[in-house]
């Protein structure tokens, strides 16, 4: 159902800047208007200013404008040897930034499996912990 967004994902990991890990990630999110929006791991040598791919994607799709609401789901894409699943940080970001049942669709290229922020970051801190 996601393979155009997979193959979106997997050629923006292209553009991927990973010097250090050698480790290169491609996101795409789609939003419900059939806009996608491209995101690449870009490493810094400091490590802490490292973006991952997944928050360059939404980050970029909120920087026009679209909202949780109006993301239809994302794929987020590796290199690696096994599915690679968001880092704790990037699991944060986007329990607050997607629908906690967005499709959130992982590969490597040899498997693919759809899961959802509920079931990647249970019982998440949100701004409704806030209050």
């Amino acid at each position: 159902m996601y393979e155009n967004l997979v193959s979106e994902a997997f050629e923006a990991m292209k553009s991927a800047y990973a010097p250090y890990s050698n480790y290169h990630v491609g996101a795409c999110v789609l939003c419900k208007d059939g806009r996608t929006f491209r995101g690449v791991n870009i490493e810094n040598a400091s490590y802490g200013a490292t973006n991952c791919a997944e928050r360059s994607a939404v980050f970029g799709a909120y920087s026009y404008g679209y909202r949780k609401a109006d993301i239809a789901a994302i794929a987020i894409v590796s290199d690696g040897a096994r599915i690679g699943t968001p880092c704790g940080i990037c699991r944060q970001v986007l329990s607050e930034l997607l629908e906690s049942d967005t499709p959130i669709i992982l590969s490597n290229g040899k498997e693919t499996m759809e899961t959802t922020m509920a079931e990647l970051l249970p019982m998440s801190f949100g701004m409704e912990d806030l209050a």
